[in-house]
């Protein structure tokens, strides 16, 4: 009888201590990842127009830009609340399991004289730092994935960048300023429906 004590309380003190392990590595990226959905999409793809696919993104910027969020530096609607939730082990979890996965374009509408009309001023305005029609980052550059990503939301952020409301660095700043001279809100729509046309 004594004996079986024994035996249950090394047990539980055993399975205490995996239990605390388990507690003290903390949730996986995935795990994590699954409380992104909603607004990204299964594995950070996002299937709806608002929110933006983040698989595949550069893990330093995705590790950059939460800490962004979470500190009020870059607006949100919402990203800002949620990104206070996370520790910075959880943050780093979570951008090591997006940067893992692929990158895919969003299928979506465009307006086929808009875009060609977008590919030139990319080209001429945007393509060093957003290579292959904006698909590629740049990680010295701090940029995100553009060709492929929904229309309304780089809408909604060149609408945040034009009005002040989110900061553009010091290179983008120059050359949108360049490009809005020549071409007007017209050429903006133009690169977006560029953008929209990436398969």
């Amino acid at each position: 009888m004594k004996r079986n004590t024994l035996l249950q309380a090394a047990l539980l003190t055993c399975g205490l201590s995996l239990s605390a392990a388990s507690v003290a590595g903390g949730a996986s990226g995935a795990m994590l990842a699954y409380t992104c959905a909603g607004c990204h999409g299964t594995n950070g793809v996002s299937t709806g127009p608002a929110g933006p696919s983040i698989a595949g993104f550069d893990y330093d910027y995705l590790v950059d830009s939460m800490h962004q969020f979470k500190a009020g530096e870059r607006r949100s609607t919402i990203m800002t609340r949620i990104a206070k939730g996370y520790t910075d082990a959880d943050i780093e979890a979570m951008s090591k399991f997006f940067a893992d996965q692929k990158y895919i374009l969003a299928a979506q509408e465009y307006d086929k004289a808009a875009a060609k009309r977008g590919g030139k001023l990319h080209k001429k305005y945007c393509n060093n730092c957003h290579e292959d029609a904006g698909t590629l980052q740049d990680p010295d550059e701090d940029t995100g994935m553009l060709g492929g990503q929904w229309r309304p939301y780089l809408s909604y952020t060149f609408a945040d960048y034009q009005a002040g409301e989110r900061e553009m660095g010091k290179k983008m700043k120059k050359k949108f300023k360049s490009m809005h001279k020549k071409a007007g809100d017209k050429g903006i729509a133009d690169l977006l429906e560029f953008y929209a046309s990436q398969k």
